[in-house]
């Protein structure tokens, strides 16, 4: 069991790194892959979402109700500016659908399950990230596809019902089957050895997700993956900015202007990428754009809390 502990610390600290392993091994062998799409992404994004929900607590839903300004706002940031970021991007650089789909998906997805961790490392107000992470994921059956109607226009069919029901079953009921396993047996040392290997599962899950797109995209790869990429990087990066401008805007202190950034810029892309699967299944770049930023947010994320936390080292030293 030490083994496993061992080994699923390592796992979740270098998220990253298994993404990307994950994705060119399945450019190289996508035959590898090409069994994880449909029913099986979703049972494996369902998985992820149940671990994050057995990381709930009776005091992280108290939360929602001591901090209701705090959570409000950070949701209100979140399901207006990455959107609205999105959408502008659509239009001015005159995205293909498929690629434009993919974006809006991005944005219209709730707050990512790795924030949390990224905000700790951060410095930042873990409590209020968790709470972010938590309000935005149980309004995201209403929200995303609301959003997704509103703003794809008329030109592009959005089954938003079907998103509904797609949301409900790979991420609201997981994750409130989590909350309840963790309330009813929390204090079992089986669930607490459970707890501690959970995370190299949802590592797992998330590289096997990046790489059934992969394997699927192979060929659209080479010929969009770079724009693709690019797009991503900086509908992320506005993410971050905007995000801790408005944190600074609304003064907040710095460890909350931090999770803010972190919280609005870090999206579920995961749950991005299922929907793009099922439900705009001839548009391939659109998956692989929800892939593409599986991968880039954990990095991006993983350096600015680095970055974040560094600056606080070299004020701590300049002090003494």
């Amino acid at each position: 069991m030490k083994f496993l502990f061992r080994l699923a610390k390592i796992m979740s600290s270098k998220t990253a790194l298994f993404v990307i392993a994950a994705a060119v091994l399945a450019f190289f062998y996508p035959n590898l892959f090409l069994w994880v799409r449909g029913d099986a992404q979703a049972f494996i994004l369902g998985f992820i979402m149940l671990s994050m929900g057995m990381t709930l607590s009776a005091q992280d839903f108290k939360i929602l109700l001591r901090r209701p300004f705090d959570i409000f706002i950070g949701a209100c940031v979140q399901y207006t500016f990455m959107p609205l970021i999105a959408y502008a991007m659509v239009k001015f650089f005159d995205l293909p659908t498929g690629i434009a789909i993919g974006l809006l998906l991005v944005g219209t997805c709730p707050g990512g399950v790795s924030s949390n961790i990224m905000s700790y490392l951060a410095n930042g107000d873990v409590a209020f990230s968790v709470g972010m992470t938590t309000a935005s994921t149980l309004i995201s059956p209403i929200l995303t596809p609301l959003l997704m109607l509103v703003l794809s226009g008329e030109s592009i069919e959005i089954d938003a019902v079907g998103m509904f029901k797609s949301i409900l079953i790979v991420t609201l009921f997981p994750v409130i089957a989590g909350a309840v396993l963790n309330f009813l047996f929390a204090k079992k040392k089986a669930y607490m050895d459970a707890m501690q290997i959970m995370p190299a599962f949802s590592v797992l899950g998330l590289a096997f997700i990046v790489a059934g797109v992969t394997a699927l995209c192979a060929d659209k790869i080479l010929t969009s993956g770079i724009a693709i990429f690019l797009l991503v990087a900086l509908h992320n990066g506005l993410g971050y900015l905007s995000g801790y401008l408005m944190g600074v805007v609304l003064k907040m202190g710095i460890a909350r202007r931090r999770t803010l950034a972190i919280e609005v810029g870090c999206q579920n892309a995961g749950l991005g990428t299922n929907l793009a699967c099922r439900h705009f299944s001839a548009m391939p770049e659109a998956a692989l754009a929800t892939a593409v930023a599986c991968v880039y947010h954990s990095i991006s994320g993983t350096v600015l809390a680095n970055i974040f936390a560094f600056c606080d080292r070299l004020k701590s030293s300049r002090k003494k």
